[in-house]
């Protein structure tokens, strides 16, 4: 049974952990090299993460900047960026690309706000699966008569404890990546 329990603790956990890598990446007014996690490079055949190509460091408040290891692949990072779903346009002096965050108008804020709170439902969702198949688990010991009637209630108890405690992270970090969203 402590198995069971490690187990779904364990895997909220990797929920909680892909909910804040996902958000890392929504663009919030300030620049952050998280942004271009997901972005990948076509380089020698092989689609590799910008991150590995190149270091990104923040300049300024709102300015990133990309600087290529090897400079033959400048040009193709700058392609992939403007591609992607970002909305923004890096600037080429030759040797770095300077990447400029705009204010974010009211409209996309509220729109950034939509995504976080989708997100943060299907990680809720995603916890909410990890605690079914624990309870399928502990039912299923239940029926082998591997465990008691009153293992079950206490197991199905600590069960639904974490996935409340999950739950309450999952809307913490929602409600901190929107204020983050709709601060000036």
């Amino acid at each position: 049974m402590k198995e069971v329990l490690d187990n779904t603790k364990e895997r909220m956990g990797k929920c909680i952990n892909a909910l804040q890598s996902e958000l890392g990446t929504i663009r919030a007014g300030r620049a952050n090299p998280g942004v271009l996690d997901k972005i990948t490079v076509d380089y020698y055949g092989a689609a590799t993460p910008i991150n590995q190509m190149a270091s990104i460091s923040v300049a300024e408040a709102r300015i990133l900047v990309v600087q290529p290891y090897d400079s033959s692949t400048l040009k193709s990072i700058e392609k992939a960026i403007q591609a992607s779903d970002l909305g923004i346009n890096p600037t080429n002096d030759g040797r770095v690309l300077r990447i400029m965050f705009p204010q974010l108008t009211e409209e996309r804020r509220k729109e950034l706000c939509k995504t976080v709170s989708k997100t943060c439902e299907e990680s809720k969702v995603a916890v909410r699966n990890v605690r079914r198949d624990a309870m399928d688990k502990i039912k299923a010991k239940k029926k082998s008569n591997e465990i008691t009637e009153d293992d079950v209630k206490e197991a199905e108890k600590n069960i639904q404890k974490l996935t409340d405690k999950y739950i309450e992270e999952i809307d913490k970090i929602g409600a901190e990546k929107d204020k983050e969203i709709m601060s000036i």
